[in-house]
């Protein structure tokens, strides 16, 4: 069967260290999209959307869930808790979010168990280790099982004999290495078994092949969104090693967590705030400390949606995202809390680095290099007046367009779309930009640009 002319593949990733507000873009998007689909991490990553003044924090479960006639996919790549699993599915159906016909599980995906929340944590808090900052949730450790072929598969809990010896041979090993190394508390096997079984009963319904699903959506014609997990500057080989997650992040693991082939994606937009953010310890050039940290951070609620952390915080980086945008082949960037910048007076922008004497052309590939790099920015003014909610490019101030010409200037992409607030609601697109061709969105009326040259 050949491809339906209507097929289009759009993949989503984050731009910076995560927390860039992909829930809330996600969500913005589905509506465009027959299909909405998580292709990698684990419930490490919390994606916060505010729908009708209701908060909702998702894991595991892709934001489109909520768009009302959406179906989501949790693809091959993802490492699953099934115990989060049904919490989440529970916590929607309270909300009378349906999910029958319209929550789909791939059976590749593997299975975080208790040993491996277990394992990280211990190791994470060892004595003498560097500290990743990892949630301790068992998302290293079940991507090194998967890696060492020793996992278990979402396929493999509904083999009641291979379940129960999986577990059994596991917790042999698991125990003695996390008791001789860690001197933790061993764990039982029979309760981890029993209380697995209840899982896959609870999620049997939902469990298929996603790759053959989505193939078959894609050649008949549907619109395909593939959502990643954490950010850019996370990805296992690209990121900030070995500050970083343990999963591809960038667009390429769209491809390999979900089953669909590169020739299938139209294209790749990128995630931003308007400043930058990270959670964990590794290097971050532009970080700030006092008094403008925590007003950024207060304004911009940059505290975890999974663990509460506080965020470090800093002035937006050039350099990273456009080596952001060379991995990601983006064509495409949206703009966050573009909002929390409204008081400022003026706004630095990273838009360079120096060693000593030297510019610094290339990313370093080491947190010691990396550490070693001084920013050099240029200062554009601030608007001082708000911004939140504003729904029209013509609307938003002078400064503020600027700003935003500003970083699409140097980044050599489009911005496709300003998100001015929580709500779905609270988002101003821009018009004619490839963003919207690859939505199937109709442009608005070529007035509206002269309307913004006016006014600008």
């Amino acid at each position: 069967m050949s491809r339906n002319l209507a097929s289009r593949c759009v993949i989503v990733v984050g731009a910076q260290w995560g927390d860039e507000g992909k829930g809330k873009v996600v969500d913005l998007l589905a509506s465009h999209f027959d299909w909405i689909a998580r292709y990698q991490g684990g419930h490490n990553a919390g994606h916060t959307v505010i729908t009708g003044g209701r908060k909702h924090i998702l894991q595991l479960i892709p934001c489109g869930i909520l768009s009302g006639s959406a179906r989501a996919v949790i693809g091959n790549g993802v490492v699953i808790d099934p115990a989060a699993l049904v919490q989440e599915m529970d916590a929607l159906e309270a909300a009378n979010v349906q999910l029958e016909g319209r929550l789909f599980v791939s059976n590749r995906a593997q299975v975080i168990l208790p040993y491996h929340r277990m394992l990280e944590l211990a190791a994470e808090n060892a004595p003498g280790r560097i500290k990743i900052g990892t949630t301790s949730r068992g998302i290293g450790p079940s991507y090194e099982d998967k890696m060492g072929r020793r996992g278990l598969r979402i396929a493999d809990l509904f083999d009641a004999d291979l379940l129960r010896t999986h577990i059994e041979n596991a917790l042999r090993e698991k125990n003695a290495i996390a008791g001789a190394l860690y001197q933790a508390q061993p764990l039982d096997a029979g309760s981890i078994y029993e209380r697995y079984v209840d899982y896959s009963r609870r999620i049997r319904s939902y469990v298929t092949d996603t790759a053959a699903l989505l193939d078959q959506a894609w050649r008949a014609g549907d619109s395909i969104l593939l959502e990643g997990a954490q950010g850019t500057l996370l990805d296992i080989d690209h990121g900030t090693y070995p500050f970083v997650t343990s999963s591809s992040t960038t667009a390429g693991g769209g491809c390999t967590g979900t089953g669909l082939g590169p020739t299938r994606v139209s294209g790749v937009v990128g995630v931003s705030k308007a400043y930058a953010t990270r959670v964990g310890g590794g290097p971050f050039p532009t970080e700030l400390e006092g008094e403008i940290a925590e007003h950024l951070r207060e304004r911009g609620n940059e505290f975890g949606s999974v663990t509460g952390r506080p965020r470090r915080v800093g002035w937006i980086d050039l350099p990273l995202l456009r080596y952001a945008v060379r991995l990601n082949g983006m064509e495409s960037l949206i703009i966050t809390k573009l909002d929390v910048l409204d008081q400022l007076a003026e706004i630095p922008v990273c838009v360079g680095y120096r060693r000593g004497q030297s510019a610094v052309e290339e990313i370093p590939a080491t947190v010691a290099e990396m550490e070693k790099l001084e920013p050099v920015y240029e200062s554009l003014p601030g608007w001082q007046t708000s911004t939140a909610g504003v729904t029209q490019w013509a609307e938003l101030p002078r400064a503020a367009r600027a700003y935003l010409d500003f970083l699409a200037s140097r980044l050599e992409l489009e911005i496709g779309l300003i998100s001015t607030g929580p709500e779905r609601n609270e988002a101003a697109w821009l018009p004619h930009t490839k963003l919207q061709a690859w939505l199937g969105v109709t442009a608005p009326a070529k007035a509206s640009v002269e309307r913004v040259k006016a006014k600008g």
